[in-house]
């Protein structure tokens, strides 16, 4: 049963990076609301996590394409279907925006967009078959507004704002959906008072309820008419309109 009281039907939703933070959110959310889950990361600690919420675990990286088939495989191996994704990344490096060497450069890429745009070579296929289907991308808040705190991570997370549209406008009619949620600060990090003071609502967002609570929403059917679109979860930290 869902929180709600809905029953789902046996959805299957894969997420990956999900042994911690916002992927262990994403996941948890989705288990207490009745999905069954594949879960992959890097970490040994996939297992642990998978163990805690019924899950199956797959040892994976997002940057590397074998892996995304792999997991593909495993839930339409285990369930024969795939509902919903969550396509969470890792981090890029950071530095002065004219002094980034290309080889960060492309290991942003790698590490922000390229996994999103694997992922659905892979998962789309699947949704269009079943005619249903929905993905969310973990983005950040400053794809709509930059930093240059984060200046690699801005710049292609807005790359991945635009991967999304193209993906709507050629197969919006294919009865699949995907979305990004673009957090601000998550309480699973530590909330400085230099942070906390950008935030008008003065606090770090919940990364299972709230967080992990918006993308579950995303993925439902109630979230049917939602697409190509970036979500800010970000307490007002963003003001452009």
């Amino acid at each position: 049963m869902t929180k709600d009281g809905e029953k789902l039907r046996g959805k299957v939703a894969v997420v990956t990076a999900a042994s911690s933070g916002i992927g262990l959110g994403a996941a948890r959310a989705l288990a207490t609301r009745g999905w069954s889950l594949v879960l992959m990361s890097r970490s040994e600690k996939i297992e642990a996590a998978a163990a805690e919420l019924g899950a199956t675990a797959l040892r994976g990286d997002v940057t590397n394409e074998d892996d995304m088939v792999r997991l593909v495989a495993t839930a339409l191996e285990r369930y024969g279907r795939i509902d919903g994704a969550v396509i969470n990344t890792g981090h890029p490096p950071k530095g002065e925006i004219l002094q980034i060497p290309d080889e960060d450069w492309h290991k942003a890429m790698e590490i922000v967009l390229m996994p999103t745009v694997r992922a659905m070579r892979h998962i789309a296929p699947v949704f269009a078959w079943q005619k249903s289907g929905a993905a969310v991308s973990v983005s950040t808040y400053a794809a709509r507004e930059p930093e240059l705190t984060y200046p690699l991570s801005a710049v292609f997370r807005a790359a991945l704002s635009g991967f999304l549209k193209l993906c709507v406008a050629r197969h919006g009619g294919e009865g699949w959906r995907i979305n990004a949620v673009l957090p601000g600060f998550v309480d699973n990090y530590p909330a400085t008072p230099e942070a906390l003071a950008k935030i008008p609502m003065g606090r770090f967002a919940a990364v299972e309820d709230e967080l992990g609570a918006t993308i579950a929403f995303l993925l439902s059917d109630e979230a049917g008419y939602i697409a190509g679109q970036g979500l800010l979860v970000d307490g007002g930290l963003v003001r452009a309109i």
